[in-house]
């Protein structure tokens, strides 16, 4: 009775995640499916469109009118920039919150996280402001800043945890034996915790790729990454679906790609001391 209750349940889990995990594709999916349709095709019904003649037309058109290869490049360098840049910061910063004792810690944590909550339209004008007058307006390297500072209560944080869960005793050891600061945070605490990292810079990489609202308003074409690239198929005269969406899959087909090759570092890591 009790292995039929425990295989029905198997049964269950298993056709829910099913569901909510094509649920959750499906856009993905439709989108690579009308970027193989013709303009006129993609606007007709979803049943007329699965029938309709598949075609590279899009995509032929998206290359001839974008330079796709600079779009790609520019979204490299500002999310591998980012992260790079936050980890140097945020390592030590977590260290400090982890390891040195503060009765004020969690509230510095919280109020971190909080300027998450602010909405970026908020300080678009002061930023936009200051990148125009000391030159960082439509650069790689304001880019990478501005990234930085979003993202970093998010890498500190999820370093932060990752932190706690690694012994203070070992550390201590290294100490006695004489390891300066220098090396206890690069020789003894860093690979201890690379699942953690790991996982920390894939979800940076992530959140910077897929950023928006800063690229399309900081930028104008010289460090325009895809997300500007994408948008360049969006016009006054109308949306091109086809066209769009052979952009959009362009742009997401690296993350994705990387996605799915590191699935198992970043559920590693995402669960790095769940378990006791």
């Amino acid at each position: 009775m009790a292995r039929a209750v425990t295989n029905r349940r198997k049964l269950i889990v298993t056709v829910a995640a099913w569901a909510v995990g094509i649920a959750i594709f499906f856009p993905i999916l439709w989108t690579v499916i009308l970027s193989f349709k013709s303009e006129g095709d993609a606007i007709k019904t979803p049943l007329e469109v699965l029938s309709s003649a598949w075609t590279f037309e899009s995509y032929a058109t998206v290359q001839e009118r974008s330079n796709y290869v600079r779009h790609f490049w520019n979204s490299v360098v500002i999310s591998l920039g980012s992260t790079l840049l936050g980890l140097i910061i945020a390592i030590p910063a977590a260290w400090a919150m982890a390891f040195v004792p503060g009765k004020q810690t969690k509230n510095v944590l919280m109020w971190m996280l909080s300027t998450k909550m602010l909405p970026p339209v908020g300080v678009l004008v002061p930023i936009y402001l200051i990148f125009r007058d000391v030159g960082l307006l439509d650069t790689k390297t304001g880019l990478v800043i501005v990234l930085t500072l979003i993202n970093l209560p998010i890498i500190v944080w999820m370093l932060y945890t990752y932190f706690k869960e690694i012994p203070g005793e070992i550390l201590e050891a290294a100490r006695m034996d004489g390891a300066s600061l220098r090396n206890e945070l690069i020789h003894v605490l860093t690979p201890m915790a690379v699942p953690g990292i790991a996982s920390t810079v894939l979800l940076n990489i992530i959140l910077a790729w897929n950023e928006a609202f800063w690229t399309l308003n900081l930028t104008a074409a010289k460090a325009a990454p895809l997300t500007a690239f994408i948008a360049s198929y969006s016009s006054p005269e109308g949306l091109f679906y086809a066209k769009l969406s052979a952009a959009s899959t362009m742009a997401i087909a690296p993350i994705l790609i990387m996605g799915w090759f590191s699935q198992k570092q970043l559920v590693r890591g995402l669960t790095f001391g769940a378990v006791k």
